[in-house]
């Protein structure tokens, strides 16, 4: 692979779409032009976003730059994950099952329950008052 080709992969978690381009080189992860660890502070979704690089065992050899768009933290980190997942395996068709394995390449699609009248959110009622 030449430093001018670039392998897209598309990962979504509730609202968060994620766009993931991989390249040739040292291993860097840069998020909307941002390092990875100044994006995600939190240790949980920089290893969330990178799992299938560890899974695949090519961490340190591939350059990826990451587009997040919508949802939260941890959304977004979700959508990186399976969109990094997906790119690899365009590269590489056996880490299907490594992958499928570690659950990586199954959309997760559960989002927020919508709000019911006559409640206080999805599911809980109004607190009920004898007097």
């Amino acid at each position: 692979m030449s430093n001018t080709q670039f392998i897209w992969g598309l990962g979504r978690r509730k609202t968060a779409v994620a766009r993931v381009r991989l390249s040739a080189g040292a291993g860097g992860v840069l998020v909307n032009n941002r390092p990875l660890s100044d994006y995600f502070p939190n240790l949980q979704m920089q290893e969330r976003a990178t799992q299938p690089l560890r899974a695949a065992g090519v961490q340190g050899s591939y350059d990826v730059l990451c587009t997040v768009d919508g949802g939260g933290p941890v959304g977004q980190s979700d959508a990186i994950c399976m969109g990094l997942a997906r790119a690899l395996k365009s590269i590489n068709p056996g880490l299907d099952v490594a992958f499928k394995e570690g659950a990586l390449l199954t959309r997760d699609s559960r989002r927020k329950e919508r709000k019911k009248y006559g409640r206080r959110g999805a599911r809980r009622g109004f607190q009920f008052s004898k007097r």
